[in-house]
């Protein structure tokens, strides 16, 4: 996730940058006032459960990677290649379309990962994504390894369980997050606009295993005073739907531009997602509904070198990567196997 610095200046500098490259805008902060969570809506195949283990063990290679390349996976750096390579040969294994989206920024090169998932209706796309690169100063494993993996293995899981949906599933992993989310801007603006209008949804994932972790979803529905275009309500209540059959209650966050949902949201297209929180601190009223510690960051290794695999609280992981897999098979419809 880009820092709260990078996102006040992205707030007035975003159509300035993509004019310049095609390309700027990363996730949130909590909103004050949770919205009561809608029941869950009936899906016609069930979500799988998603192995937190398997999830970790992305985390562990990743890991790997920062170490083999000077303790980083930064945009530019060797260690975010070698990232895309490992997601983009499991997607391969599994059966996905791949490709490699390059684009130059700061005078290096950055890559996108785009998969998607033979079979479904291409005119109503719902796509799912994470950015993977980590700042110069850590491995990124909670920001944003934690999103990436969690992304990895629910793309995974789809092949595994032969989901076959209604609608077109894309997976992305977004290049230069931490920069202005430069790879994902750089992906809508230069899709033709006939091919964007057929991505009739969105799901961001940013940082879902914080060690002192908050619940949070993006205020699609607005009842925190911001809202997404849309059909973005819908998502947001989706998501809600999985934390209340858990009994974990589940806050706001605002659309406030800090992850890669942004460039989607600008062209209108519904949007959501999930985070566990990175610099701000936990409040006394969230420790005692959540757990963990009052008046201590979410995530007291943001943009820092201990953000390994140390950095990972196991439960919100596990229910995170669940809530995105519930999300997918919800709102993807359809079932059946292939």
């Amino acid at each position: 996730m880009r820092s709260r610095t990078i996102a006040a200046i992205g707030a007035t500098a975003a159509l300035a940058l993509s004019a310049l490259l095609p390309g700027a805008g990363a996730s949130a902060s909590p909103a004050a006032s949770p919205a009561a969570p809608a029941a869950p809506p009936a899906a016609r195949a069930a979500a799988p459960d998603i192995p937190v283990a398997n999830v970790k063990a992305h985390l562990s290679q990743l890991q790997s990677i920062a170490s083999s390349n000077g303790g980083n996976r930064a945009h530019g750096r060797p260690g975010y290649r070698a990232s895309v390579d490992f997601v983009k040969a499991k997607l391969d294994a599994a059966g996905y379309t791949t490709s490699i989206q390059s684009f130059s920024y700061n005078g290096a090169t950055g890559y996108n990962l785009i998969a998607d998932w033979p079979g479904g209706d291409v005119n109503n796309t719902l796509m799912t994504g994470a950015h993977l690169d980590s700042v110069n100063a850590g491995p990124g494993i909670n920001d944003n390894g934690s999103g990436s993996a969690a992304n990895l293995e629910v793309a995974l899981a789809v092949a595994r369980e032969g989901y076959k949906p209604d609608r077109h599933l894309r997976f992305g992993w977004w290049g230069a997050e931490e920069l202005g989310l430069i790879g994902s801007t750089y992906y809508v603006n230069n899709l033709p606009a006939a091919e964007r209008s057929k991505i009739k949804g969105y799901l961001n994932f940013d940082m879902v295993g914080s060690p002192n972790p908050g619940y949070f979803a993006y205020d699609g529905d607005g009842s925190s005073g911001g809202g997404g275009p849309a059909g973005s309500a819908e998502i947001e209540r989706v998501l809600r739907a999985h934390f209340a059959t858990i009994n974990v209650p589940v806050e706001d966050t605002a659309f406030d531009g800090r992850s890669d949902y942004g460039p989607f949201i600008r062209y209108g297209i519904a949007a959501g997602g999930l985070f566990t929180g990175a610099e701000g601190r936990k409040t006394s009223a969230q420790a005692q509904k959540w757990g963990g510690t009052a008046g201590t960051a979410y995530d007291r290794c943001y943009h820092a070198s201990c953000d390994t695999t140390s950095n990972i609280n196991d439960p919100a992981l596990d229910r995170n990567a669940d809530a995105i897999a519930y999300a997918v098979w919800t709102l993807g419809g359809g079932g059946g196997t292939r």
